[in-house]
């Protein structure tokens, strides 16, 4: 139960991280969901539609809509056509969204990468495999149906 609390720990401590970047920006703690779940499919190399981000934020499509008109206004993300199929909408991270993001986290990311430097590459391994882990038995096991936020 050690770890199980320590990771408490931690997922508060970064949930407290976002909201004080989400205050500080003007966006909605759902906008920052939304960023990061942008950010993570364009690393990934994954494009995203509207309906995919709603999907993952479990939105309905009038949520997702309000959501990405908040983000396009101050330049954060764009809607751009599918080169191969018109009738698509993909969603964009704005190079700014990356910079902000940047700006408020690169020192908590660079604590944390000089964190790892601490343990050898079969901790690291090991510190993976239980994240991996652990973010699947937190993952609900179904997508929820119907609208409505998830319990």
């Amino acid at each position: 139960m050690r770890l199980v609390h320590l990771l408490r720990a931690v997922t508060v401590e970064f949930h407290l991280r976002g909201s004080e970047f989400a205050a500080r920006n003007g966006l909605h703690p759902t906008d920052l969901r939304a960023l990061i779940r942008l950010l993570d499919a364009d690393r990934a190399g994954d494009t995203v539609t509207p309906g995919r981000l709603g999907e993952a934020l479990n939105l309905n499509s009038a949520g997702t809509t309000a959501l990405l008109d908040r983000l396009e206004r101050p330049g954060l993300v764009r809607r751009v056509r599918d080169e191969r199929d018109r009738r698509r909408v993909l969603l964009v991270v704005e190079q700014k969204a990356v910079e902000l993001g940047w700006s408020f986290f690169g020192p908590l990311i660079g604590g944390l990468v000089d964190a790892a430097g601490d343990f050898s590459p079969d901790e690291l391994d090991v510190v993976q495999r239980y994240l991996t882990a652990a973010l699947h038995a937190a993952a609900p096991a179904e997508p929820p149906t119907g609208p409505g936020p998830r319990p």
